[in-house]
């Protein structure tokens, strides 16, 4: 199946906390985030990853199915459990607290990777958690990435800084190492300032530019987000989308979903922007990592 985006990374089951004592279940996980958004936005869509054994798994699958995203190239260790992770909620914002040790997502292994299926997808995306997980995981990511620069596929890369998971050392180390080989870099600020070490936004840009990246989309919560293309061009600055926020539980990975999705068609970064500004907006007016992410027509009215 052809693709026009296919992530790279690791599914989990989310209980989030609507209500106290009351926990939502669904799916989350940033990169499955991304290729669900990228569905419900207009693009064919897919995910590799290795799931395990369990109903947690079939929940998993059941859900990608009905949104639409491609699962057919991932593996299954049937001896291992699929990661999950509850939410929740105080007015000094949202707590996630994870269950992923040896789950499944990290056995995921460079000989899963089909390279017919990353060769026949326009975009192959992944994150700084993808790399985190496990060694393992990671070399699949620089497999997978070898493989679509062989194909001459764009790749995609969100460095979603998990500090819980690495070293600041060892993420800094690992994320910049990986960006030399990615055509399209999707930082959030907070992030890239920690990993760079540099507070302005040009400076940042400037930063992955010279690492390789051709494009920077540089999100900035409720500053909007900041895109080049080329090092000696003009940067676009976006403004913000103002809404009422509840959960900004997955905006990132909205923002990144609809900003592949939009570019994958039409391969303008400025229209890319502004499309995943809005959609991104929409994404934080509700709860959890899927439910809020928006179709295609509420974004297209939300931007008219």
């Amino acid at each position: 199946m052809s693709l026009d985006i296919l992530t790279l990374g690791e599914p989990l089951v989310e209980f989030n906390e609507v209500e106290p004592h009351v926990f939502q279940r669904s799916i989350g996980g940033d990169t499955s985030n991304v290729a669900i958004a990228a569905a419900r936005l207009g693009a064919k869509s897919g995910m590799i990853t290795c799931l395990g054994g369990d109903s947690f798994a079939n929940l998993i699958r059941m859900v990608w199915h009905q949104e639409n995203v491609d699962y057919s190239a991932c593996s299954q260790d049937d001896t291992a459990l699929t990661g999950h992770y509850f939410i929740t909620h105080s007015p000094t914002g949202h707590q996630f607290d994870y269950r992923r040790k040896d789950s499944a997502s990290t056995r995921l292994k460079p000989s899963d990777i089909q390279e017919s299926v990353i060769r026949d997808a326009k975009i192959l995306h992944l994150s700084g958690i993808s790399l985190a997980i496990s060694d393992s995981a990671a070399d699949s990511c620089f497999e997978a990435a070898a493989m679509a620069k062989k194909a001459g596929n764009l790749i995609a890369f969100d460095p979603n800084l998990r500090l819980a998971l690495w070293p600041l050392a060892r993420a800094r180390h690992m994320i910049h190492g990986f960006m030399t080989h990615v055509d399209i870099a999707l930082p959030g600020l907070g992030d890239a300032q920690t990993l760079t070490g540099l507070s302005d936004p040009q400076d940042i840009i400037a930063f992955y530019h010279k690492l390789g990246c051709k494009i920077v989309a540089l999100t900035m919560g409720t500053e909007g987000c900041l895109i080049s293309e080329g090092k000696d061009r003009q940067h676009i600055a976006i403004p913000p989308k103002p809404v009422e926020a509840v959960d900004a539980t997955g905006a990132g990975d909205c923002f990144d979903g609809a900003f592949l999705t939009r570019y994958a068609q039409s391969g303008d970064v400025e229209k890319a922007g502004h499309f995943a500004n809005a959609a991104a907006a929409l994404s934080v007016t509700g709860y959890g990592a899927v439910a809020p992410l928006p179709h295609l027509d509420t974004v297209e009215s939300f931007m008219r």
